[in-house]
């Protein structure tokens, strides 16, 4: 996939993404997961900060959005074709003209959009609840942030998903690599804190570099130019999350074709 092809089916991708909005809101598990999850979170991180002021109150803030985005990456986008397989759709997704990896894409964006309801659910809970006085330090730079932090995720998603088809081992071990990505990613406390052997992973990690990103401009913790090279990472990644999906998915639905198992577990 490349970006030619994002803008050609610009209209697709929107409504891909609108009616997976529209299907999740009826699902439980998948409300808890990007809404009240996070929200517990952040009504957790707040009470153990209470004394620390508004910076603190901010990166829990943002940290318990991020958690929302990573779970909902994690366990909606990666499972996201075996759904249609399971509802019997994915046949068809396939054979219309549109590229599947498209398809995929929209429903990652609706996704990633419906998993930022619990940042701003978060932000009020804090101001509300517990008295803070909450202030984006840099707003322009956060904003620029989250669209980055978009499409990385996105990007990463794509590349979750046809791996999650193709090893379905992978798929086990959903739960055990949810709550290893918050601490290895500084969504809720620096990354300085860990062992320094831990370093390198989180550099290889997309999510590291939307927290650097968005910690940072939220409460003006990094300078412009640590912000600007968390956006050139962000940029990498997905350039290479996009690259490495297309190839994925070629391999999926070849394997899938010459195998005759696209509609089986």
């Amino acid at each position: 996939m490349n970006l030619r092809t994002l803008v050609k089916y610009w209209r697709t991708i929107l409504i891909v993404a609108e009616m997976n909005i529209r299907q999740q809101l009826m699902d439980g598990f998948i409300v808890f997961t990007v809404l009240f999850q996070p929200i517990i979170i952040a009504l957790l991180g707040l009470f153990m900060l209470k004394d620390k002021g508004a910076d603190a109150a901010m990166f829990v803030v943002v940290g318990s959005g991020l958690t929302g985005l990573w779970s909902s990456l994690l366990f909606i986008s990666g499972g996201s074709i075996n759904f249609e397989r399971w509802t019997g759709t994915l046949e068809p997704l396939v054979a219309v003209p549109t590229p599947f990896e498209v398809i995929v894409f929209g429903k990652n964006l609706g996704n990633v959009v419906q998993s930022l309801v619990s940042m701003v659910v978060g932000y009020f809970i804090a101001a509300l609840a517990f008295g803070y006085k909450l202030e984006i330090q840099q707003p322009l730079l956060f904003a620029v942030s989250i669209l980055l932090a978009i499409i990385a995720f996105i990007s990463f998603g794509l590349v979750i998903a046809p791996v999650f088809v193709m090893n379905p081992n992978v798929r086990a071990w959903q739960n055990a690599m949810e709550f290893p990505v918050y601490i290895l990613c500084g969504f809720l406390f620096p990354v300085l804190l860990l062992p320094a052997w831990t370093n390198p992973v989180s550099w290889l990690l997309p999510p590291y570099w939307a927290a650097v990103a968005l910690h940072g401009t939220s409460t003006e913790g990094a300078s412009l130019n640590q912000i600007l090279f968390a956006w050139g990472m962000l940029l990498l990644f997905s350039v290479m999350d996009l690259f490495i999906a297309s190839r994925l998915f070629k391999l999926m639905l070849y394997k899938a074709r010459a195998d005759a198992t696209l509609g089986m577990e």
